[in-house]
């Protein structure tokens, strides 16, 4: 096998996927990740810590992207223009290859409580990147908490239309679940 593939990351991903759908994610073993994407399991290991990290892969990089895309917001924006900013930069970023895997990604979090509850805990991580984001722009911690959870709603809603085929590009249907979220919520009141 070799030492060394550049798209090993996303080959472990697509495997332990393919694996946990056919026959479980308890039943699946890291050696079958490895096996199954033609690659070692020390590799793995250079990756992942254990085989519920590869259902998070790329929760780092996609909270680094939310919190540049607020951070490079014109002075000027709002709060939601800047997590406006951040979802746009974190939507660009996705590839067909995160379109394709988020249905199977959804099916295998929905069979363990375990899972479910990591995938929980990406989305607190997300909310946080984004909130720090908009406090380092002077926004009150009330109101950047409050910014930061309504861009991951709107993040996760377009992510799951997106998924499902609707709209060619991201960044539109995760601006769209931004306009819906933040009229809902000037109903409020």
């Amino acid at each position: 096998m070799p030492r060394w593939e550049p798209d090993a990351r996303e080959r472990f991903v697509s495997a332990a996927l393919h694996l946990f759908t056919e026959q479980g994610y308890d039943e699946t073993t890291v050696a079958q990740i490895a096996s199954r994407a033609g690659l070692t399991r020390s590799t793995f290991f250079r990756y992942f810590p254990d085989k519920r990290d590869v259902l998070a892969a790329g929760q780092e990089t996609l909270s680094a992207l939310l919190a540049a895309g607020v951070a490079a917001a014109p002075p000027t924006a709002s709060p939601l223009e800047a997590v406006a900013a951040g979802l746009t930069a974190a939507s660009a970023a996705m590839t067909p290859f995160n379109r394709d895997l988020g249905p199977r990604l959804e099916a295998v979090i929905a069979t363990s409580s375990e899972l479910q509850e990591r995938a929980l805990l990406k989305k607190v991580g997300m909310a946080a990147a984004l909130a720090d984001a908009l406090r380092s722009r002077g926004v009150a911690d009330a109101v950047a908490s409050t910014a930061a959870e309504l861009g991951i709603l709107a993040f996760k809603e377009a992510f799951a239309a997106w998924s499902d085929g609707d709209g060619d590009e991201l960044a539109p249907l995760a601006l769209a679940a931004l306009d819906r979220l933040r009229e809902a919520l000037s109903q409020l009141t």
